[in-house]
């Protein structure tokens, strides 16, 4: 019998689907947006930076899709599933950071971190669920951290919101199942993204060292291989779990911590 070698891959073609991406100001998030425009999306850009909003309006002018601002205050919660309705593609990405001893850490910020990093998702997802349920077809995908998977210390509100996230992205794919809905994770190590850079800075200042040791000797040291990830290639995996062929790949995670796992 004659082979019949595979067809070559189908390229990720959004035409037609409407993308909700948080934090899409800038970092992981900015680069989400573009790659889903690029992809022929209409992604509504959510975030508080105005500023960083209209940067990423300008980027996005000629690519195939359209990104369109949308500000918005991610403890607002109602507001939040709100904004939510209507969507064929979710990306949870909004995220912040306090690295703090526990018993120094400042019970508001663990519950800030923990309502835009969890809850806020939550909402999101509760309101974008109708309409994705109605048509037979969703994509939620959740941006996690290697955090999600291994802790970290003086990193509790961070990890404990990443870990929730894991949780709450399988519970979602068990349900949306059914209903031709698929939830997943990416789960990056560090990514050259300003928040990662301002820790970077304070690690350096809190060590007396050079950013570039604290990145290969503090970031790096459980990683395998030796650099930050960019933002553009966490905008590919995210890419791809919105694709054609991944309809099988659900309630699962994408790790991309550069071999972190691997000990």
């Amino acid at each position: 019998m004659a082979h019949t070698p595979p067809s070559a891959p189908e390229p990720t073609d959004l035409t037609g689907r409407t993308a909700l991406v948080t934090g899409a100001a800038g970092g992981i998030g900015r680069a989400c947006a573009l790659r889903l425009a690029a992809a022929g999306a209409k992604v509504r850009a959510v975030d508080l930076d105005a500023d960083g909003l209209d940067a990423l309006t300008s980027a996005a002018a000629g690519l195939p899709g359209a990104v369109v601002a949308q500000p918005l205050d991610l403890t607002d919660l109602d507001a939040a599933e709100q904004a939510a309705a209507g969507t064929d593609i979710l990306v949870n990405n909004a995220g912040l950071q306090l690295v703090s001893p526990l018993e120094q850490f400042p019970p508001q910020t663990f519950a800030r971190i923990l309502t835009v990093m969890l809850e806020a998702p939550f909402r999101l997802i509760r309101g974008a669920l109708p309409h994705m349920y109605g048509q037979g077809w969703g994509r939620v995908v959740n941006i996690s951290s290697v955090h999600g998977l291994r802790a970290s210390a003086y990193k509790s509100a961070y990890v404990a919101a990443k870990h929730g996230l894991e949780g709450l992205s399988k519970v979602t794919a068990l349900e949306g199942a059914a209903h031709g809905v698929t939830s997943n994770c990416v789960c990056p190590g560090y990514v050259r993204t300003p928040l990662v850079e301002r820790q970077i800075e304070g690690q350096a200042a809190a060590h007396g060292i050079p950013a570039e040791r604290v990145v290969a000797e503090v970031l790096l040291a459980d990683t395998a291989v030796k650099r930050l990830i960019e933002p553009v290639e966490v905008a590919d995996a995210v890419a791809y779990l919105c694709g054609p062929r991944t309809s099988f790949v659900t309630g699962t995670s994408l790790v991309m911590d550069g071999g972190w796992t691997a000990h």
